[in-house]
């Protein structure tokens, strides 16, 4: 136990240590606004500020002697306690503005944000402190990218080596691509491209009817795919299809792998797009989601014409698909079990490398060619047939990876409907929620659907929301092998 605490956990508290105070720093800018807007919240963030400081230095300075370059192990440990342990910062300003809330409800609301999943059990949004609600979409922008992105940028001047970390925390199966040679060269290329969307969204907002502090709200939780809303009825509250239109543009290309936007800005070549085999297919999947539920929708006539359809069909598929989670009408009542076929894609569609949750479409892509090679080797034993995403072989060994990874997301999907019925939640919210929560995003069906909330969650029930959001974003293997025994031996 010695040994471990030495070798592991100390140096990985001290690497976290400069994340905490970047956390107390992004609770000054709520705290100006609160001061600003006089709304009551500002003794909240001046206490969470205080302990994220506290914290922060506390851990540097009592395991500065435990500075050492992270490895693999190091990476894994330190990504899942800095997701776990800094929603707990998140909870305190939210703590003085609903006091009445459990602490489960409150770690939930933190958990949400900075995981990006959206969902929420505050009620009354309309009427809380501007601030507050400031803070929940400020934690979604920071979690879109991650914290430990950020975090790598910055480690290195401490004499603290990121690439661990970043390949603990990144999505997606080829984890080993860089597009900068340097990891804090890659992590500063991705903030400048998440920078400037985030800039032309607020623009786009504003342009198209929201007020000002509206439209930096709401950029913050659509560039990072969470659907946190200042509002209750979320894009309902404007029923504007312009404001519809410019959220359906940028979930959607907040959809791509930042990789991509990044290559497209360097070679000033938005032809990349098309020539990026994940791009395409999740391009494909939704327009052929959005064909298929406008036929059924214009088939039943549930709006009075096509344009109407039209707009509620793109804003609710791309927004559900992408695992962003905004609603702007209650799909959960569409016929033909459309709310399913729409909610599933929040498992898969959103592509590696972007801040949506699910599988990835690029696991996806890479199971289904390599079932098709071994149906092929079924016809032809002698055949040769290679497995290929961008014209690039794809080994046996991230083959199989990706099979471990979908077989153990959708065991721990199904274990967590089991324990939501356990617990006493009714059939369709079980299912229905417990994919919510694996694919972050946030919107599920029933009592859990656009017209709820989770407030009616025991506080069991909203632990066990918290873990698997956590272990979404974290994309499973991060989390899971903490509970190895191996491990702990390594």
């Amino acid at each position: 136990m010695g040994q471990t605490l030495r070798n592991l956990i100390l140096p990985c508290l001290n690497a976290a240590g400069p994340v905490y105070l970047w956390m107390g720093l992004a609770m000054l800018a709520p705290l100006l606004v609160s001061y600003l807007a006089n709304d009551g919240a500002a003794h909240g963030f001046i206490l969470g500020t205080l302990s994220a400081f506290f914290i922060g230095t506390t851990l540097m300075y009592t395991t500065r002697q435990y500075k050492r370059e992270l490895t693999a192990q190091h990476g894994f440990f330190l990504v899942t306690l800095i997701w776990a342990s800094l929603p707990l910062i998140a909870t305190i300003p939210l703590a003085f503005d609903r006091p009445d809330y459990s602490f489960a409800q409150l770690y939930f609301e933190a958990v949400s944000c900075l995981t990006t999943t959206g969902a929420t059990v505050m009620n009354g949004l309309n009427h809380t402190a501007v601030s507050i609600n400031g803070w929940r979409s400020l934690l979604s922008w920071m979690g879109g990218m991650g914290l430990i992105v950020l975090a790598v940028a910055i480690l290195p001047l401490l004499g603290v080596g990121g690439a661990q970390i970043m390949k603990a925390e990144t999505s997606g199966p080829l984890k080993e691509n860089k597009l900068t040679p340097r990891i804090a060269d890659t992590a500063k290329a991705l903030y400048i491209i998440y920078l400037g969307l985030s800039v032309l969204c607020t623009i786009a907002y504003h342009l198209a009817g929201m007020s000002w502090r509206d439209a930096i709200m709401h950029m913050m939780t659509t560039v990072s795919l969470s659907g946190i809303s200042a509002h209750d009825e979320s894009f309902a509250f404007w029923d504007s299809a312009a404001i519809d239109w410019v959220a359906i543009a940028f979930m959607w290309f907040s959809g791509f792998n930042y990789s991509l936007h990044f290559i497209a800005w360097k070679k000033h070549n938005p032809s990349i797009y098309f020539g990026d085999t994940e791009a395409r297919a999740w391009s494909i999947v939704l327009i052929v989601a959005i064909l298929v539920t406008l036929w059924v929708l214009i088939s039943h006539g549930t709006y009075p014409d096509v344009e109407t359809a039209l707009r509620y069909v793109l804003f609710t598929v791309v927004s559900v698909a992408s695992s962003t989670g905004y609603a702007d009408t209650d799909f959960s009542v569409w016929p033909l079990g459309l709310p399913f076929m729409i909610l599933a894609m929040a498992c898969f569609a959103a592509c590696a490398g972007s801040p949506g949750g699910g599988m990835k479409m690029l696991r996806l892509l890479i199971m289904l060619r390599h079932l098709r090679r071994e149906l092929v080797s079924l016809l032809f034993p002698n055949a040769v047939v290679s497995v290929k995403i961008n014209n690039v072989n794809i080994s046996n060994k991230v083959c199989f990876a990706v099979f471990s990874f979908i077989l153990i997301w959708i065991l721990t999907y199904l274990g967590g409907a089991v324990i939501f019925m356990l617990s006493g939640m009714p059939v369709l919210e079980s299912f229905a929620g417990s994919l919510s929560m694996l694919s972050n995003v946030g919107m599920s069906l029933g009592q859990l659907g656009p017209n709820g909330n989770y407030a009616w969650l025991n506080d069991f029930q909203l632990m066990v929301c918290c873990f698997l959001m956590l272990a979404g974003r974290l994309e499973i293997f991060t989390l899971f092998v903490l509970f190895t025994r191996t491990f702990w031996r390594a």
